[in-house]
């Protein structure tokens, strides 16, 4: 696939600063300017001052100028326009209205031990406690891994990323929700059917389980407030997951162990039930991680707290 990741994206809150020290606690790391950035990714996240909470720009990379061009083609062919220089191609998603910057950028490059833990009759780790009981640092996220978009025509999103900018289905939700992939990822864009476009979360790729729930722990003994939905495991995607919520009232999700694809030729796209396909086991989603508290005031224009 000649696009590899998600670069970045940029968020409108009304609340800045609120928000800011928000994802400073959940790990990102300030780099000025309201941006943050990822211990792996850089820096792949932007806070600006919007009167609604809105997914201002969404970034992905690409590996040279012919990618660009291809994607240039593509986008006009669906009566879309585009600037294009050297090293960057912006166009404007024609539903939500944000915007996508493609850009060449080089492919993200991730090492790490794998966690060892035991099991029946396998020893990983032998003579020694876990080491997620013995972690005392604070959990920082590794790099930006997807986003989840809500929009009143699921289809034209949809097809924007895929026939426009050259995403990869890899499951859908019949008339709901698509998954796709700009990356081995299983999923870096979730576009669901929705009242109104909307920001639904963000997330965030940890090491491991144990990274899920020291950070989610962190997080609520801060504001307990802040807790939304976990711990759990996705069955679409199959990674684990826990969600919390921003001042702005966005979602960011903690999650480790997606699946990966790296030969489309041995994936096959499934067809999922919105309930079988949203968790495999955890708690229920509560009514507000399915239609956020704040969606009317979002319809009527009133700004977030």
């Amino acid at each position: 696939m000649a696009l590899h990741r998600l670069t970045s994206i940029t968020v409108g809150v009304p609340n800045v600063d609120q928000t800011a020290a928000y994802y400073t606690d959940f790990g990102l790391t300030p780099v000025g300017g309201n941006s943050f950035a990822t211990s792996d990714g850089g820096e792949q996240f932007k806070l600006t001052h919007a009167p609604q909470r809105r997914l201002m720009e969404i970034g992905i990379g690409a590996d040279d100028p012919d990618d660009l061009d291809r994607i240039d083609r593509q986008l006009r062919g669906l009566g879309l326009a585009a600037e294009r220089t050297e090293s960057t191609l912006v166009t404007e998603e024609p539903i939500a209205g944000f915007r996508a910057v493609v850009s060449i950028a080089p492919r993200l490059q991730q090492d790490s031990e794998p966690t060892p833990y035991n099991g029946p009759g396998r020893i990983e780790r032998s003579n020694g406690r876990a080491p997620g009981v013995l972690r005392e640092d604070r959990v920082k996220p590794r790099k930006l891994g997807h986003v989840v978009i809500g929009s009143t025509d699921q289809e034209a999103t949809q097809r924007f990323f895929t026939d426009g900018i050259g995403f990869k289905v890899s499951d859908t939700v019949p008339s709901l929700a698509a998954f796709m992939r700009c990356s081995t990822d299983h999923h870096n864009v979730l576009v669901q059917q929705a009242p109104l476009n909307f920001l639904h979360h963000t997330s965030w790729q940890v090491d491991d389980i144990d990274e899920i729930g020291r950070g989610a722990t962190a997080m609520l003994e801060a504001d307990p407030d802040r807790h939304v939905w976990g711990l759990g495991r996705h069955h679409i995607g199959s990674n684990f997951f826990w969600y919390l919520k921003d001042p702005a009232g966005n979602f960011s999700e903690y999650y480790s162990d997606i699946d990966c694809i790296v030969d489309d030729a041995l994936w096959e796209p499934g067809v999922f039930d919105g309930a079988k396909g949203l968790y495999n086991w955890g708690p229920p989603p509560p009514p507000s991680f399915l239609a956020p508290e704040d969606l009317a005031a979002l319809m009527t224009g009133a700004h977030s707290s």
